[in-house]
């Protein structure tokens, strides 16, 4: 009896006909249903975490349920004490339902679905100078290109990568390891896509003249004082916010100060400084009330690669992204290896029109 046979890739992996599905060393015994069904279970897995549900897969309801039970866990993970697992069983069934990849870029970027079209690509109007990207092979830093005019055209670019099983795998049951590919696949097809789309935001840095001062503590506090360096950031979120403000008055999106949410996105090593900033109050007797003027969100990765400075952003607007094509995979036998390959491609776009919507703040 194998190790496991219930898994997120295969729902029983006792019912996988290896014979079946390669044949024997005749290659006689194929069955291309039994085949096709596979194919399909693991197409299945890697587009749970697409945002828009493939067309091949629209009219399937168990897959629109499984779905939404994914996004379900993925914005709940373990939210109380009740949540956590008790068994070790329970613990891989929950990870294997977690969304471990980073998505935040999404709170930040307008994602425009073209699945259903032919498009190759989108407009966008620009209000000052921005920034598009190309393709990004593995082991290559993002290009990033500056915009120019009124009006540019953003093309979608295909990034791709293979999935490959030896067949000794299906043969020895060793469905743990096939389980295990899988979501590493996966994962690393979305690391991939959020890695684009972050080192884009950071890129809006080499065209602002400066970044936001690390800003005076609004109640004079000196150095080594409770709530000195809370209460500076906290007033530097607000100056960043302002300034948006100010720069986008005119840009016709409908904004004010009482209706704008901001978003904040920083490096991991900030976290703790950014949430103490967001809750700290003035220091005076009485009912305090807080230094933060503006709604924040906060939007935490370690997909920075500047460590030291912060974002306020206004989201969305004209900082654009496109996905042309969900995970989508292609399956192929390749006879010289013994190896059965999954490829899986993506094809997306992403653009900052207005730089305005963005400032960067420093700490010290």
């Amino acid at each position: 009896m194998p190790e496991i046979l219930h898994g997120q890739v295969i729902k029983d992996w006792s019912k996988v006909d290896s014979v079946k599905l390669f044949g024997d060393e005749f290659g006689e015994g194929k069955d291309k249903q039994h085949q096709k069904g596979v194919m399909r279970a693991l197409k299945f897995f890697l587009a749970l975490p697409n945002a828009n549900i493939p067309i091949n897969l629209a009219g399937d309801e168990k897959f629109k349920e499984k779905k939404a039970g994914f996004e379900k866990a993925r914005v709940q993970y373990f939210s109380t004490l009740n949540d956590f697992p008790a068994t070790p069983k329970e613990v891989v069934d929950k990870y294997h339902e977690m969304a471990i990849y980073d998505n935040g870029f999404e709170q930040i970027f307008n994602i425009r679905d073209y699945t259903g079209s032919r498009r190759d690509g989108f407009s966008i109007d620009t209000i000052q100078s921005g920034l598009t990207f190309r393709r990004m092979l593995t082991g290559e830093k993002l290009h990033v290109f500056q915009m120019s005019g009124q009006r540019e055209f953003v093309y979608f670019d295909y990034y791709g990568g293979a999935l490959g099983w030896d067949r000794k795998l299906f043969e020895n049951q060793e469905y743990w390891t096939l389980e295990e590919n899988a979501t590493e696949f996966r994962n690393e097809a979305y690391r991939i896509r959020a890695a684009t789309f972050y080192a884009l935001l950071e890129a809006v840095a080499t065209l602002k003249a400066a970044d936001v001062p690390w800003a005076a503590s609004p109640d004079a506090l000196v150095a080594g004082t409770r709530s000195y360096q809370a209460q500076r950031d906290a007033q530097t979120m607000n100056n960043a916010a302002q300034t948006i403000l100010l720069a986008t008055q005119a840009s016709g999106y409908g904004i004010s100060a009482e209706n704008v949410a901001f978003v904040i996105l920083a490096p991991l090593q900030l976290r703790g400084r950014i949430k103490r900033a967001l809750g700290v109050n003035y220091d005076f007797a009485g009912s305090s009330p807080p230094v933060i003027d503006y709604n924040f969100s906060t939007v935490i990765t370690t997909m920075l690669t500047v460590t030291d400075h912060y974002w306020v952003i206004l989201p969305k607007r004209r900082i654009v992204g496109g996905d042309r094509m969900d995970l989508t995979t292609y399956s192929d036998f390749d006879m010289m290896s013994r190896t059965d390959t999954a490829a899986g491609w993506m094809a997306f776009a992403g653009a900052v029109a207005d730089i305005a919507q963005m400032e960067r703040c420093n700490i010290t």
